[in-house]
């Protein structure tokens, strides 16, 4: 081999291995274009993409744990307005979104109109006892199963894919009454079943709470492993809680001034207008709530891990993942000089009855689809580009030191054919 066929095959090997590079270089911005393409259009709720197909699925089992407060002091609140004393009982768990989404209608403006069926059924195995537990409690006025919330209307994305208590008295009540008042329980909607995909960790995520009768937000807490898959932890901020003087957005749920203290309470939702019945929704114990909240009965320890709303949400296709949803029902008693039985009663109390744990997680089978079908391509294609830059890289470079040692040596000097 001459010394001019060594360096036309060293410049060569130079310039294709800048070309291979170079090319894995172009390939990033393209190919991510094309997984945001794609991504967007499975996101879109339309026959056929995968965001429809989640979106109608009742696969995935989704729980409410019922905890119920029972008074251990009844006979005292009543006839010497004595603080309540109470105790939780619980979990009792059902089995819901088992009935699919009803009355699904596409319409002209790129909206989907539904109505949701409302159902439970017990799940023994993981509850503490059965429906016949016996507990003491307020009074409460109900609602009944195969019921339907709705109907609501959202948004597709097609055009844009970033868009009553008349007296005082307690009652004997057994678990299998809290069919009745699941109405009153949580439902949450955007639904919170998806967002927007690409999700940014500095923006607030917007869903709707029938039950609350309100949009509230969530905030990026921070990136949470979940079955091999990287999701975006949500929580509701205390802010979403926060008194009227504090929050203003809050300031439709201070109806009374007195049992509010000046709009200065926080941790309470006053639903009375939405409702139509004297209902306060509360993160469970009071969780955020103020000091009288907490201390107005005996027995209760509000814990952050426990009581708290979290959502687990995939940031490229806005799917959300895991989820636990609580809130806690409460209800209002305190001084009348009108009916006789509250004659006692000294000071009004939030009195809290029940709380709702309602979760849902990512199976191991939808994990490993979602890994193999989204995830895994894109490290492949990843793989792909960085493979090509690397490989152009080492080859740019040897070729070029090659090319430089071989200019510089001497040009008598001959090239060894063989090397001992």
């Amino acid at each position: 081999m001459t010394c001019c066929d060594l360096k036309c095959g060293l410049i060569t090997g130079t310039v294709l291995g800048a070309l291979i590079a170079v090319l894995g270089g172009i390939l990033i911005p393209v190919g991510n274009m094309l997984i945001k393409n794609t991504v967007h259009k499975e996101t879109v709720l339309e026959n056929g993409t995968l965001a429809f197909e989640t979106w109608t699925s009742v696969d995935i089992a989704i729980h409410r744990q019922f905890w119920l407060f029972d008074v251990q002091n009844a006979d005292d609140v009543v006839s010497q307005g004595a603080k309540p004393v109470l105790v939780q009982k619980g979990p009792y768990t059902y089995k819901t979104r088992f009935i699919p989404k009803k009355n699904i209608t596409f319409n002209d403006n790129y909206t989907v109109s539904f109505v949701l069926p409302a159902g439970a059924i017990f799940e023994p195995s993981m509850s503490v006892g059965t429906e016949e537990d016996i507990f003491t409690t307020l009074n409460l006025a109900v609602a009944y199963n195969d019921t339907f919330d709705g109907p609501y209307t959202v948004f597709t994305g097609k055009d844009d894919i970033n868009k009553v208590i008349s007296d005082m008295k307690f009652n004997k009540c057994n678990i299998s009454h809290i069919n009745h008042i699941i109405q009153f329980c949580i439902h949450m909607l955007t639904d919170g079943s998806s967002f927007h995909p690409f999700l940014d960790k500095k923006e607030p995520l917007f869903f709707f709470v029938s039950d609350i009768c309100r949009s509230i937000s969530a905030e990026y807490e921070g990136t949470v492993d979940l079955k091999g898959i990287d999701v975006y932890r949500y929580m509701l901020p205390p802010e979403a809680l926060a008194s009227p003087a504090e929050n203003p957005d809050n300031q439709c749920f201070c109806t009374d001034p007195v049992i509010t203290k000046n709009c200065t309470m926080a941790g309470l939702l006053d639903l009375t207008a939405c409702r139509g019945a004297p209902v306060y929704i509360s993160l469970p114990h009071f969780l955020y709530g103020s000091k009288d909240l907490v201390q107005g009965v005996i027995g209760l320890n509000p814990n952050f891990d426990e009581h708290s709303i979290f959502m687990d949400v995939e940031p490229i296709t806005g799917f959300t993942m895991r989820f636990a949803k609580r809130l806690q029902l409460n209800m209002l008693y305190g001084p009348s000089d009108s009916i006789v039985i509250l004659n006692k009663i000294k000071d009004y109390t939030i009195f809290p009855i029940l709380w709702v744990n309602e979760t849902a997680g990512l199976d191991d089978e939808t994990a490993d689809l979602f890994k193999k079908e989204l995830i895994g391509r894109m490290e492949l294609l990843e793989g792909f580009q960085i493979g090509l830059i690397v490989v152009g890289l080492i080859l740019f470079a040897s070729c070029l030191i090659g090319l430089i040692v071989v200019c510089m040596k001497p040009k008598n000097t001959k090239l060894p054919l063989v090397v001992k």
